[in-house]
């Protein structure tokens, strides 16, 4: 039996062990802004992730030559090992690219149902849904992705070694990082969930304190062998039983055969425009660059400067124009290599300013009347955005969809699993853990990709990179993306305000307006017919980066930290 991960000594505060880890590796050019400067400013390149030692990973494949696609391989892998909420090899996730000739592309890498997956798997005798079989345990997990699909994004537009992206990521795993505050709070709020998985007991369960040094020995092999034999090195061979034998042990249905045929697929990108700029997000399965574009698109005719930033005006529509997209959503999305989505009518200019012309602009109207538009024929998440010195831009968003997944790590491998059969739609109309529901065309089946809220998304302005950003937050990850932009484009502010300014929430059903306190008049939307909720700790936290005058701008989000770090 492999040794699980070791946690050795704790640090003052003040120490950065981190830092000096990587210091060892990457080498004396590596330059890491104080922990308290949020913006951080560059002119070659950018990398703006949730974490420091992943940016820092990132930022020194850039330095050594790299390109932005090289670089968020080796953020991702890196997230994997310091970020284990939300960085992953046991999920998922989207990547867009823009390179420096208008050329566009994304790697979706979205995790598949197992082949075995049947609409009534998480209904009991009576036909209710059990949320909790969504949730929690191995049966909640779909096969990963993000191996696959940063391997492939690496294989075709990489620069670097497949040995030097990863390179950063094995050695943090073998040597150690110091867990933070952030990190030991995440943990002791799953810990509750993670009893009942013996294995992530051994992983996760002893006590932490902010600054103790976490080792993972397990996890380092498996990143030299992905190192060393590509993605045979995760989806086939002692990586892929150790995943089938945590999945059946827990009640899981994964198989070797799942793991196998599983495949990540390059697919072409949404774009639309707004007041002048050009969006370019995700497709399908993502419904996150449908609701965007719709949003924006549907916002267009209105005055939103005129009306004031956070107004009450302003607010009511743009969560009207919220509201209508995910009725939509609900209706419409689906995978796309199994269901027809009418993506180029959805995100249609005519479409939108139809569905816009329904907004009343001084009347709230409840969800209950609003319905998707009718066609003509019939938590845990994280983002990271990277700019190079070549023009290319890169927006990636990775998933286990729950903070820590299905809370089920895999023995002797040192990961968790996702539990993303939860974004299916188990029984029509029933909401899932962020209160989504839908229909016939996300229903849950084998080898189906579910719907996902995940929105990596480029703004281009005068054909060049303007703003690169996503979120996490599951369905709170498009609104606070579309909040981002508008605060950008619609209020001028710099994108340090843009990022921390208050943010909303409306997602058609359930029918509430979640604010962040401070931002709202919640009394004058309470007086509009608006049920308000403050929940700061609900909201997207996004990571971006913009370009200004011949200098890169990158923002983390203040909400959970992160590091932005330019050259």
């Amino acid at each position: 039996m492999t040794s699980p991960s070791k946690i050795t000594q704790r640090f003052p505060a003040h120490v950065s062990v981190m830092h000096g880890l990587l210091f060892l590796v990457l080498g004396s050019s590596l330059v890491v802004p104080a922990y308290c400067q949020q913006e951080a400013l560059g002119r070659y390149g950018m990398v703006v992730s949730a974490d420091s030692t992943a940016s820092a990973a990132g930022l020194e494949i850039l330095q050594r030559g790299g390109n932005a696609i090289d670089a968020a391989v080796a953020v991702g892998f890196t997230l994997a090992v310091t970020y284990p909420d939300a960085g992953n090899l046991g999920g998922g996730g989207f990547m867009v690219v823009r390179f420096a000739n208008g050329k566009t592309t994304m790697i979706d890498f979205r995790e598949t149902a197992p082949s075995l997956a049947s609409r009534e798997m998480f209904l009991d005798s009576f036909g209710n849904p059990d949320p909790q079989a969504t949730t929690i345990g191995p049966l909640a997990a779909g096969v990963p992705g993000t191996v696959a699909g940063l391997l492939l994004a690496h294989k075709k537009y990489g620069l670097r070694s497949q040995e030097q992206v990863l390179e950063s990521a094995i050695f943090v795993a073998r040597n150690g990082f110091a867990i933070d505050h952030r990190l030991v709070e995440t943990l002791a709020s799953s810990k509750a969930d993670f009893v009942t998985f013996p294995s992530t007991m051994r992983y996760f369960g002893a006590e932490l304190l902010p600054g103790t040094v976490l080792r993972q020995p397990d996890l380092a092999r498996v990143l030299e062998r992905i190192q060393r034999e590509g993605r045979w090195g995760f989806y086939r061979g002692e990586t892929a039983n150790a995943i089938v034998k945590e999945s059946r042990k827990g009640g899981g249905i994964i198989s070797l055969s799942d793991l196998q045929r599983y495949e990540a697929k390059e697919r072409e990108v949404l774009k639309g425009n707004y007041r002048g700029y050009e969006i370019i997000s995700a497709s399908p399965p993502s419904s996150g660059g449908i609701i965007i574009l719709q949003v924006l698109q549907m916002l267009e005719r209105f005055d939103l400067r005129g009306k004031g930033h956070n107004s009450v005006s302003a607010t009511h529509l743009i969560a009207s124009a919220f509201q209508r997209s995910f009725a939509d959503r609900a209706t419409y999305l689906g995978d796309p290599d199994v269901v027809q989505v009418p993506v180029t009518w959805l995100i249609s200019p005519e479409y939108c300013r139809e569905r816009s012309l329904t907004i009343d602009s001084l009347r709230f109207e409840s969800s209950t009347f609003i319905g998707p538009g009718e066609f003509p024929d019939n938590h845990e998440t994280t983002h990271y955005s990277v700019a190079d010195n070549f023009g290319i831009v890169v927006s990636v968003t990775t998933t286990l969809n729950s903070a820590f997944g299905c809370k089920t790590v895999v023995d002797g491998a040192g990961f968790f699993l996702n539990n993303e059969m939860d974004d299916f739609v188990v029984a029509k109309g029933v909401e899932n853990q962020f209160g989504l529901s839908g229909y016939e065309a996300n229903m849950l089946g084998g080898n189906k990709r579910m719907v996902s809220s995940m929105s990596p998304t480029i703004v281009v302005k005068d054909d060049k990179p303007f703003l690169v950003l996503g979120a996490r937050g599951g369905s709170r990850i498009p609104t606070s993306v579309v909040q981002v932009i508008l605060n950008v484009i619609d209020f001028s502010m710099p994108l340090g305000d843009a990022v921390t300014s208050p943010r909303m929430h409306y997602q058609w059903f359930p029918d509430v307006l979640l604010y962040e306190a401070g931002g709202f008049d919640q009394h004058a939307l309470k007086a509009m017919g608006y049920e308000v909720t403050d929940a700061w700790e609900t909201k997207g936290k996004v990571q971006a980066l913009m370009f200004d005058k011949g200098t890169i701008i990158g923002v983390p989000d203040p909400r959970e930290g992160g590091k932005a770090l330019g050259w």
